[in-house]
């Protein structure tokens, strides 16, 4: 069994929609168990457990202050290396298209790279011509069936994922982390 964590920051509920859309992607994996977090909700320390992460927030000029604050506080798990070899996602929701979503996929994807995961995208299809983006899936204004139809994709591509290497004798190690002495002030 592998546990997948789908973390979000929701504000006007665009993002929940989209959460909900990748944790049905996660559940219709076989071997995967979701553990679906609201960010008010999430517990730092339930992170080293999980085999994957996927995470969510509104834009707002970037991710949320609070989910950067969550991160920031969430402990050394990028030097420690908890997280490394593990795959992980992005979904962002905003009102505007030119609003900067894609720029806050990004920061997602630092966080995720940051720790040392892997990163799962979405690949191209016809439903990309109106909805996501290869760093993850979106929706603008309103959550679509066809930004729903992404974000289930980008929940079971890393629910997939996940399963694999969770019954992997040969799992991706933290090898490369910094010794502890030179965390960083």
């Amino acid at each position: 069994m592998a546990t997948v964590m789908v973390l979000f920051d929701s504000r006007g509920g665009l993002v929940e929609q989209l959460a909900a859309a990748v944790a049905e992607g996660v559940r219709s994996v076989k071997g995967a168990t979701l553990l679906y977090r609201r960010l008010d909700e999430a517990n730092p320390k339930e992170l080293p457990g999980v085999d994957a992460l996927i995470i969510g927030s509104p834009n707002w000029s970037g991710m949320t202050g609070k989910l950067k604050d969550w991160f920031d506080y969430s402990g050394d798990l990028w030097q420690t290396g908890e997280l490394a070899g593990k795959p992980g996602g992005a979904f962002v929701a905003g009102y505007s298209r030119s609003g900067g979503i894609e720029a806050t996929l990004l920061q997602l994807l630092h966080l995720i790279v940051g720790h040392g995961m892997i990163f799962v995208g979405l690949p191209w299809s016809d439903r990309m011509r109106v909805s996501g983006s290869y760093y993850g899936a979106t929706a603008h204004g309103a959550v679509t069936e066809d930004d729903r139809a992404q974000a289930r994709a980008l929940g079971r591509r890393v629910a997939e994922l996940a399963v694999r290497l969770a019954a992997s004798p040969a799992r991706p190690s933290g090898e490369g982390q910094l010794p502890s002495r030179w965390h960083g002030g």
